[in-house]
């Protein structure tokens, strides 16, 4: 409730209840003090048993007229707008034109044969293995700010790929590939656009009248806040220019939100098989499964039940939580690009919700103390070979470090990261250690061969070119270090990290491969939801 409306519970409820109300306003402003009329901030909406607890706006919604940020302010997604896409997309499964487990070249014939099928569903848990489009377009330099995209935008990335990053269903990587896709689908399904299907369905049925697609940036949105990062000692102007929606791109406001979680509650529009549907969770070939369902993820949050979504777009700030089993509500949306609207989220959701008490915990296993000599064996730069992520381990007499991370020893060649357990093997030169990963996954890193000093600058030197990328990338020799161009004024540092590979900033890893003569013939990019895109050395 806004502070007007709280104000006229005097009149309604016992005086007790106001007390109560006026306290939770109270902690919550508290929780949101360090915004002000100077900074951009954020809205927060708290609901439970399907009534509105609290919602309030603080801070700016735009700092150049002085407007203030209210909880009727409208704010844009980022990722949490995926539920909603999902949600389009069940509803014309539940109409018949459509099945989650229909191949996606039924409905995009244009998608590759890439040996594989590559169903809805994957698409919209993150395991289909394609490519992350904002990946891609950056290694082209074509990414958010350089250029207005939208799902067609993704669609022609897409037909042009020759590989995937796993094959589907066998591996989980967030991917806004497979939900752009999925708004085309919509769109070619429903014979409307996700905007309009998603009006007629969604929005109006629920009475979400401040909730839109933003699949034009230039449309007037009335109350709608500006986006902010921060610059120094103030703040920049932070806003998404893209045209590029269902992986994110809705603007709505508080109320609208809780009206949304209302309905996976307690459902009007879908009913109960709709929200199962979205918040089933997906299994992986390998049996596995996964926190992550239909966007949205499934955790035990201080063992209370949440479903939840977070996100980012430009300088908005976005979380979307419930908990199901005690039918609280939580939104927090931000259009400062500083704070983490997850933990504030989880701070307000800590004011009402109940939490278990829990068992006693298996002692963990106790540190223990390790000779120099048996620390030292596992000094040494690490790489995991699926992604060109780089770790250096670093030793003294008495510690072993990953980064800032202590490894404190538990047992030989086990060591404990904070709440994750770190397991070495192997001889010298071919050691490795297992990582703990989200959803049971684990990453196993490998011993890598440190960089050439100096550094061959004259193998690498040439131009090259991807036939799955509409780029040409030449690389070259400046003052004693290897630089990658894309164009004359687009220039960047390569740092060596191991032997043949580089790390480029913003872009990624880039791993050089040789012949059998020890030539350098390409390299592929590694860049985080991007693996292993090739690129051919020219002649």
């Amino acid at each position: 409730m806004t502070r007007r409306v709280a104000a006229v519970l005097v009149l309604l409820f016992p005086a007790q209840l106001v007390a109560q109300q006026q306290d939770l306003a109270l902690r919550v402003d508290k929780i949101f003090a360090r915004f002000d009329r100077q900074t951009p901030g954020c809205a927060v909406a708290l609901g439970k048993d399907g009534k509105t607890l609290y919602t309030q706006g603080y801070g700016s919604a735009n700092l150049e007229y002085g407007v203030p940020l209210t909880d009727s302010t409208v704010m844009e997604s980022g990722s949490v707008a995926k539920q909603f896409t999902a949600a389009a997309v069940v509803l014309l499964q539940q109409d018949g034109k459509l099945s989650l487990d229909d191949d996606i070249r039924k409905h995009l014939p244009e998608v590759p044969n890439f040996g594989s099928t590559i169903t809805i569903r994957h698409l919209l848990t993150h395991t289909s293995g394609l490519r992350d489009q904002w990946g891609l377009l950056g290694i082209e330099g074509r990414g958010p700010g350089r250029q207005v995209h939208s799902p067609i935008t993704t669609l022609d990335l897409v037909v042009h790929q020759k590989h995937l990053n796993f094959p589907p269903g066998t591996a989980f990587l967030y991917s806004n590939t497979g939900y752009a896709l999925a708004a085309l689908i919509v769109q070619r399904v429903s014979g409307r656009s996700l905007q309009a299907f998603s009006r007629e369905r969604l929005f109006v049925p629920l009475g979400m009248m401040h909730t839109q697609w933003r699949d034009d940036f230039t449309r007037v949105v009335r109350n709608r806040a500006t986006a902010y990062a921060p610059s120094g000692a103030g703040y920049r102007q932070d806003m998404p220019f893209t045209n590029m929606v269902g992986n994110g791109g809705l603007l709505s406001t508080m109320a609208d939100l809780l009206r949304w979680n209302e309905n996976l509650d307690n459902p009007t529009v879908g009913g109960k098989a709709f929200v199962e549907a979205l918040q089933e969770p997906m299994r992986l070939t390998s049996g596995r499964t996964l926190s992550y369902a239909l966007g949205v993820g499934s955790a035990d949050y201080d063992g209370v039940r949440e479903v939840s979504h977070d996100g980012s777009t430009a300088g908005y700030r976005t979380f979307l939580a419930r908990y199901p089993d005690q039918r609280v509500s939580v939104a927090v949306w931000c259009n400062n690009g500083s704070v983490n609207a997850g933990t504030l989220g989880h701070q307000v959701a800590d004011l009402v919700l109940t939490k278990p008490s829990r068992p006693a915990q298996a002692t963990a296993a106790a540190a223990i103390r390790l000779a120099p000599a048996e620390l030292s064996q596992w000094a040494g730069l690490y790489r995991d070979p699926k992604t060109d992520q780089d770790i250096t381990i670093t030793s003294t007499d008495s510690t072993l470090t990953a980064g800032p991370n202590l490894l404190v020893p538990t047992g030989p060649g086990r060591f404990k990261a904070g709440a994750m357990e770190v397991t070495f093997a192997g001889a010298k030169g071919r050691r490795s250690f297992l990582l703990p990963r989200p959803n049971g996954d684990t990453t196993r890193f490998e011993q890598a061969t440190p960089a050439r000093n100096p550094v061959p600058l004259n193998d690498y030197i040439g131009r090259y070119a991807s036939d799955e990328l509409d780029v040409i990338l030449t690389i070259a020799a400046k003052d004693g270090k290897l630089v990658l161009k894309r164009r004359p004024d687009d220039v960047m540092d390569l740092r060596p990290t191991f032997e043949d590979s580089f790390q480029g900033a913003g872009l990624g890893s880039l791993r050089f491969l040789r012949d059998a003569k020890g030539a350098v013939t390409g390299f592929g990019i590694f860049a985080g939801r991007v693996l292993d895109v090739r690129f051919t050395k020219l002649k």
